[in-house]
């Protein structure tokens, strides 16, 4: 019996691993990898994976929302809080700013007295839920600097513009070169 057997692909694969050509010049069609793009990292095991592509962590931004004109957390603020907890920027360590915000109703001292307690209770919620307290700043500004109009053009009062002012803004910071794994280029194209 006589077999017969083919080495081109096998003298191709070693020639690809060492410097020297293989001794057969002609390249089968269909047996080259594409060549990736400069700006696509691509795994060199599997060029059809895209390798992970690190960026910077970016600061986190929150609102958290006081419906009435008091300072307790409401059952809406206290689920944006636990969805905080879960922020990678949270775990990250880095510092913590609380900024209380009062609308217009009542006299300014009240008002910065009110919007002092709100960035207070945000802080004590987190503090019990495992936040270090160092890691915390708080500062109240009072009716200072308003999301939206306490007052229609009219001069009546503007209820859904003061509820929105009733607020403690959470910016979370993260340490300088905290980066983060972005989502590979095909998982984007396929959601779309």
């Amino acid at each position: 019996m006589h077999r017969t057997f083919l080495l081109v692909p096998v003298l191709m694969a070693a020639s690809a691993c060492s410097d020297t050509p293989a001794s057969n010049s002609e390249e089968p069609v269909g047996m080259e990898a594409p060549e990736p793009a400069a700006s696509e990292p691509v795994s060199i095991i599997r060029p059809d994976i895209e390798e992970a592509v690190m960026i910077p962590l970016e600061a986190l931004n929150a609102t958290i929302v006081f419906r009435d004109s008091g300072s307790e957390l409401s059952d809406d603020s206290i689920a944006q809080l636990e969805t905080l907890l879960e922020a990678r920027q949270l775990t990250e360590g880095g510092r913590i700013t609380l900024r209380g915000h009062s609308d217009a109703g009542g006299r300014d001292e009240v008002n910065l007295r009110i919007s002092q307690e709100r960035a207070e209770s945000v802080r004590d919620w987190l503090v019990e839920n495992g936040v270090a307290e160092g890691r915390i700043k708080v500062i109240a500004f009072g009716e200072q600097n308003p999301a939206e109009p306490n007052a229609l053009p009219n001069g009546s009062p503007n209820e859904a513009g003061r509820a929105a002012n009733r607020r403690v803004e959470v910016t979370v910071d993260v340490p300088a070169g905290t980066m983060i794994r972005a989502e590979p280029a095909f998982a984007k194209a396929a959601e779309n």
